[in-house]
C-alpha cells in the first residue's frame, strides 16, 4: 500500500509559546517584533490558526496582552487562538481582536473544561470558536481526570451539546481536545484510550461536523533526541500517532507547522514499536518505551 505524502490536518500554530526558550526570551524582552516574524512564519508555512500564549507575563503585566494581539494582527490576517487560563486575559484579547484584519474569521478561545465554564460568559461580549479540554470532567461538584474512552467522549459530549443547547454554537465552532498523553509515563493506557475516544466522537452523529484536535508535542515529551534507527525520535512518535489516529477522525494538531507531519509505513521501526506500546499497560508499557532508542 502506497503511504501518502502528508495527512489532511488543520494546525494551530504554537509557537507562540513560553514552552519554546526563543519564544520565551522574546516574551520576556517584549519584543513584539520578533513574536510578529514568527507569526509571519507560522502564517506562511501553513498554519490555520495561530495560538498564543504568554504565560506568568499574562497575570503580571495584562497590559501586554492586547498590545501583542494587535501587534500580530498588523503583520497577519490568520485567525488567532487565545491560550490563556485568565478570564481577564482571554476578554482583554476578545476586545481587542479585529475579525475584519482576520478576513472575517473567528478567534479561538483556549480553551474551556467542565470546570472553567465561566469562559463561555465571554461569548456575550464577542462570539468565537472553542478548545474543550476533555481531559477531565465534573463529577459531584469535584473535578476528575479522565482515564477511560468513555469518559473522554462523554466528557466531548456533554460539553458540545452544552455548548450547542445554551450557546447556539455550531459543531464546526467547537474543537474537542483529547489530550495527547507523553508516553514516557503512560502505564494505564491512555494512549489507547485516547485513541479510542477519537473513534467514539467521530461515530456519534449528534457531534458531526465537530473538530477532534490534539497538542502533538506532549507525546514525546522526556523522551530522547534520536531513535536507535537514527531518526528524530519525537517527530517520528507524533507522526505514529497521527498514522493512526487520522484514519480514527482527528482532524487538527496543536503543532509546529513546518514540521512536515507524514504517515510512516507500517514497517517503520518507531511505528512498530508505538503499535507494541499501545497493546501494553504498567511495567510492560515501560518496557517497550526502552526499544525506542536501544536494540
Amino acid at each position: 500500500m502506497t503511504v501518502p505524502d502528508k495527512f489532511d490536518l488543520t494546525i494551530i500554530g504554537e509557537r507562540i509559546s513560553p514552552g519554546y526558550k526563543s519564544a520565551r526570551a522574546l516574551i520576556e524582552a517584549s519584543d513584539v517584533g520578533g513574536l510578529q516574524d514568527l507569526a509571519v512564519r507560522q502564517a506562511g508555512a501553513g498554519a490555520a490558526y495561530i495560538d498564543v500564549h504568554l504565560g506568568a507575563r499574562a497575570v503580571t503585566d495584562p497590559a501586554f496582552v492586547p498590545v501583542v494581539i494587535r501587534g500580530l494582527q498588523e503583520k497577519v490576517s490568520t485567525p488567532l487562538s487565545f491560550d490563556f487560563a485568565e478570564v481577564q486575559a482571554q476578554e482583554a484579547c476578545l476586545r481587542t481582536y479585529d475579525t475584519e484584519r482576520a478576513r472575517g474569521k473567528l478567534p479561538i478561545v483556549n480553551s474551556i473544561t467542565e470546570q472553567r465554564w465561566e469562559f463561555m460568559d465571554l461569548y456575550k461580549l464577542a462570539p468565537f470558536k472553542v478548545i474543550v479540554m476533555a481531559s477531565e470532567r465534573v463529577q459531584d461538584g469535584v473535578a476528575k481526570s479522565n482515564k477511560s474512552a468513555a469518559e473522554i467522549a462523554g466528557t466531548a459530549k456533554r460539553a458540545a451539546l452544552r455548548l450547542a443547547g445554551e450557546h447556539g454554537m455550531e459543531m464546526d465552532d467547537i474543537f474537542i481536545d483529547v489530550s495527547v498523553r507523553a508516553i514516557i509515563a503512560d502505564t494505564e493506557g491512555m494512549n489507547r484510550s485516547v485513541l479510542e475516544a477519537i473513534r467514539l466522537i467521530r461515530a456519534d452523529a449528534e457531534l458531526r461536523g465537530i473538530h477532534v484536535m490534539g497538542a502533538l508535542t506532549n507525546i514525546g515529551q522526556q523522551m530522547p533526541a534520536k531513535a536507535v534507527d537514527g531518526s528524530d525520535l519525537k517527530h517520528a512518535l507524533e507522526n505514529a500517532f497521527l498514522t493512526i489516529a487520522v484514519p480514527y477522525g482527528l482532524d487538527t494538531v496543536m503543532g509546529t507547522p513546518w514540521r512536515g507531519y507524514h504517515p510512516l509505513p507500517e514497517d517503520n521501526h518507531v511505528m512498530k514499536t508505538y503499535r507494541a506500546f499501545l497493546e501494553q499497560s504498567g511495567t510492560n508499557a515501560l518496557r517497550v518505551v526502552r526499544k525506542f532508542y536501544r536494540a
